[in-house]
């Protein structure tokens, strides 16, 4: 969201110089003790799912909020008009930056949607959530596809290692044509992950790539390609060869007992019954509204500034006419992502508190979606897909026929469209199979056609036609890549990634300066990927961090943690005297 670099547009740097400065509260230096008898104004930087988040809970608290969002609320999570396909008093035809995916293991982003009204929803937006019925793996060159269906909510039931071990090995059997020496050797690996302390994982294996740690390059390439490649690029959006063996497994290890109906809020695979903003983010936005937050829309932050007295004194935000101003209030919250929060820390801020400058290494790489519209509902599975082989990565769903009560040829675009195929590019650095190009080199038009090539490679290889090129109404790619096909491509919405190492570069919510405070999903919080889960528990936690620097008597925000399986906690505490003493897992053979 921050944007740095000169403008020939007015500077209103006060409202004794110019008049126009825009203050939250009396407009005086902000101070991080609480006052007497006025309402605290807070100043949240970002309207992604991490500000909107900060928003609800802090207005919730009665404190003022005004939100700044240089370009639309929701961040990456919203969904989006698709322009001029709207005819005949339809809406337009609804597209997003990548499909909504809000596994079981989710907490703390559930429990907010439930305090976000919707009509004839006891539950809130959360009652908006439905589950899939099934799963697949799509493979290509006439390779059977692997259908699984997904496990429904159902009561949790205490496990034995020997039950996740039988459990892991049955899957890899049934599901996969490995070897089955490798199949024992990964499940070997697995259960290493989960009996580690947390020491362990947090230097070992935060140190560790994943592809060394489940010895990927001594194995088959299938091995390499789903258990390897498939969990990391597909999945977690990151590379095998250097992601942490902590972020892979942790989140392995909560999808597993989802699955097996430990620790879970849902089922392990939940997606939203209407378009994101529909379902979720005009209601959540109508909702703050009521509570007071202030939106502003198209302001984006150039600035935030330390000032003499070791707290924050303004945020220079150029508004939606191009106009700079200088924003004052008691606190602020920085909420947008990481890319676009540290070039708007000030060189001041950041000589105030470490942590800042550490956010530097924090990396991100690309993960963006692209939509297909179809004029028929073809016959593809009842849930995601995940395009094993497909030199980018390639993960979607056909979301139509999710939203139960729309007609979607009736309710969207021109009529004639009847599905809408929602594709995420994971990879976009290896060649394609069209042009020999990396989607970066790319045009959106190639682009377009290469991942159509790559889902019928996957899909309709096996002696049925699934997608047929007549049925291919329109497409749209996310308007936050640009520049593809040209020396230069950019992108608004990258994705957080976890090298080894990444770990030690997450900052806290609460910072060294009293009145400032970092919120999104690189925020070190228990979750330990890039995802609306993160961002929604760093809100939490900056927000905890505002009451108690103001000493407020506010209730603390609840801010549940990754289900830890306590079956498996005397084994981590076996490991843990292991570690220190410098002996490995008692399972791991190297």
């Amino acid at each position: 969201m921050g944007r740095t670099g000169s403008t020939r547009r007015t500077f209103v740097m006060g409202a004794a110089a110019a008049g126009g400065a825009v203050a939250l509260g009396t407009g005086t230096a902000a101070t991080a003790a609480p006052s007497q008898g006025r309402q605290q104004t807070v100043a949240v930087l970002g309207g992604g799912v991490a500000g909107l988040t900060a928003a609800h809970e802090l207005a919730e608290r009665g404190f003022a909020v005004t939100v700044y969002e240089r370009r639309a609320l929701g961040g990456k999570a919203r969904s989006m008009d698709v322009p001029d396909s709207a005819k005949g008093g339809r809406k337009p035809l609804p597209a997003e930056h990548g499909f909504r995916f809000i596994p079981g293991i989710y907490h703390n982003l559930p429990d907010t949607m439930r305090r976000i009204p919707f009509p004839g929803n006891a539950g809130g937006v959360r009652d908006n959530l439905i589950a899939p019925k099934e799963m697949m793996f799509a493979r290509n060159n006439g390779r059977e596809d692997l259908r699984i269906p997904i496990p429904g909510e159902k009561e949790p039931a205490e496990l034995t290692l020997d039950d996740i071990r039988r459990a892991l090995t049955g899957l890899l059997e049934t599901g996969f044509n490995l070897p089955l020496h490798e199949i024992a050797y990964f499940v070997n690996r697995a259960v290493v992950f989960l009996t580690s302390c947390e020491a362990r994982r947090n230097s070992t294996w935060e140190d560790t790539p994943w592809w060394t740690f489940v010895r990927a390059g001594q194995m088959s390439k299938e091995y390499q390609r789903i258990l390897a490649v498939g969990i990391t690029r597909n999945i977690v959006a990151t590379k095998a060869e250097v992601a942490s063996t902590r972020t892979v497994g942790t989140l392995g290890e909560a999808f597993a007992f989802n699955a097996l109906g430990r620790g879970a809020d849902g089922p392990p695979d939940r997606i939203l019954n209407a378009p994101t903003n529909e379902a979720w983010i005009d209601p959540w936005v109508a909702h703050l509204s009521s509570l007071g937050v202030t939106f502003r829309i198209g302001w984006t932050v150039h600035e935030v500034r330390l000032g003499g007295d070791g707290l924050v004194s303004e945020a220079v935000i150029e508004d939606a006419d191009g106009v700079l101003r200088s924003i004052t209030a008691d606190h602020y919250v920085s909420a947008m992502p990481v890319e676009h929060a540290r070039r708007t820390w000030s060189a001041g801020l950041r000589a105030a508190d470490p942590q800042l400058a550490r956010c530097d290494q924090l990396r991100t790489d690309w993960m963006t979606g692209i939509q297909f519209y179809l004029t028929e509902t073809p016959p593809l599975v009842q849930g995601h897909f995940n395009c094993i082989d497909s030199p980018w990565s390639l993960t979607a769903i056909a979301q139509a026929r999710h939203w139960p009560g729309r007609d979607f040829a009736a309710d969207y675009g021109d009529g004639v469209a009847k599905e809408c195929l929602s594709v995420d590019i994971s990879e976009w650095d290896k060649p394609g199979v069209l042009y020999g190009k990396t989607a970066k080199q790319c045009t959106r038009e190639e682009v377009a056609r290469e991942v159509w090539a790559q889902l019928k490679d996957a899909l309709n290889d096996t002696g049925r036609t699934v997608l047929r090129d007549g049925t291919l109404h329109s497409w749209f790619l996310d308007p936050g890549v640009d520049g593809i096909g040209t020396p230069h491509p950019t992108n608004q919405d990258e994705l957080l990634i976890h090298p080894v190492g990444t770990l030690y570069n997450r900052p806290s919510a609460r910072t060294a300066v009293p009145n400032f405070f970092l919120s999104g999903d690189y925020v070190a919080v228990d979750i330990d990927l890039a995802t609306m889960e993160g961002a929604n528990a760093s809100a939490r936690q900056a927000v905890n961090a505002l009451l108690d620097q103001t000493g407020s008597s506010a209730p603390r925000c609840t801010v549940t943690p990754l289900f830890r399986p306590p079956e498996l906690e005397s084994l981590k505490r076996q490991d843990h005297f292991r570690f220190r003493a410098g002996l490995p897992n008692v399972f791991d053979l190297g």
